[in-house]
């Protein structure tokens, strides 16, 4: 792909550009390898660009993007993040960032922070996965691990989940997700929040239980706390003492070099009474050239013998 091809692909896909988040340009699938370093969004009034790699065409495609920008008269502020450096900054290259900003999404809405963190509040790419949360939560007392901001706690709530527990590390991401529940005006009583490493706090986790519905969805890697290869298997071994005996387990991994059999295996070897039901799809705005090394999200529901 050129980059004349790439400026004609972000017109073509401006032209269908609604409130909602969208992906305008999605490179790190290696589909289109040239650009595989870079990623376009649509973000409420912000054109969001990460780049996840130094490019030696990097200033030329800054020049068009801000001229993208400037032509399309469609939002009120350009910022890139190199991610690729310390601390991964954000700089705001035209334009001036709103106030408050939000990733609007099936009728619900997610506070975004594009100048404090290497993320911005929230994941575009888990739209089908809270979804799936959001048909399938009515009723349900909920566990959601590596929670974040709290998106898939909004969702199932907004679906008719009597209770979210939501469990992560980081308390700044649960109090941005609290302020979630109150922008949807979500009832709080609804949701529980708990700032804990989650595998050193099963006995606090279990006794909020049992579950119907748990989300799993970790960090592949997180530096002291979280390591897919070697800790998911962890928590696949507790779901017996968690869930209920029909519980639906939603269990996702952003990992490129591990791959669906990778999971599937985990559950036979830990957790051989929940069985294997479907991978949910991606979304077709974030294409990737081997679906293994892209987002898997796999269901699977418990089968007590």
């Amino acid at each position: 792909m050129t980059q004349d091809e790439l400026q004609q692909l972000l017109i073509t896909n401006a032209q269908h550009k609604t409130q909602e988040y969208t992906r305008l340009f999605h490179g790190r699938g290696h589909f289109y390898d040239a650009y595989k370093f870079l990623t376009i969004d649509s973000v409420d009034q912000v054109l969001y660009v990460p780049f996840f790699a130094p490019d030696d065409e990097e200033d030329a495609i800054l020049t068009m993007l801000k001229a993208f920008y400037e032509s399309e008269n469609r939002w009120q502020a350009l910022v890139i993040q190199r991610r690729y450096l310390k601390k991964a900054p954000s700089e705001v290259i035209e334009g001036m960032l709103p106030d408050d900003t939000f990733a609007f999404e099936n009728g619900l809405k997610y506070k975004l922070n594009f100048q404090s963190n290497q993320n911005i509040g929230f994941f575009a790419d888990m739209k089908i996965g809270r979804e799936f949360v959001r048909e399938n939560a009515a009723g349900k007392t909920v566990l959601n691990l590596f929670s974040y901001t709290c998106p898939f706690s909004v969702a199932a709530i907004a679906g008719g989940a009597n209770k979210v527990v939501n469990v992560d590390m980081a308390k700044g991401a649960l109090s941005t997700g609290r302020e979630n529940h109150r922008i949807n005006s979500l009832d709080s009583r609804s949701a529980q929040f708990m700032p804990y490493n989650i595998l050193k706090s099963w006995s606090r986790i279990k006794k909020a239980g049992p579950y119907e519905m748990i989300i799993i969805d970790p960090p592949s890697f997180q530096k002291g706390s979280f390591a897919a290869t070697n800790d998911y298997a962890k928590i696949i071994k507790r779901l017996g003492e968690l869930a209920s005996d029909e519980c639906v387990v939603l269990s996702a991994l952003n990992a490129p070099e591990l791959d669906t059999a990778f999971i599937k295996q985990l559950f036979v070897d830990n957790a051989p009474d929940f069985l294997f039901v479907e991978r949910l799809p991606n979304l077709e705005s974030f294409p990737a050239i081997d679906e293994e090394k892209s987002l898997k999200n796999l269901i699977f529901k418990r089968s007590p013998s």
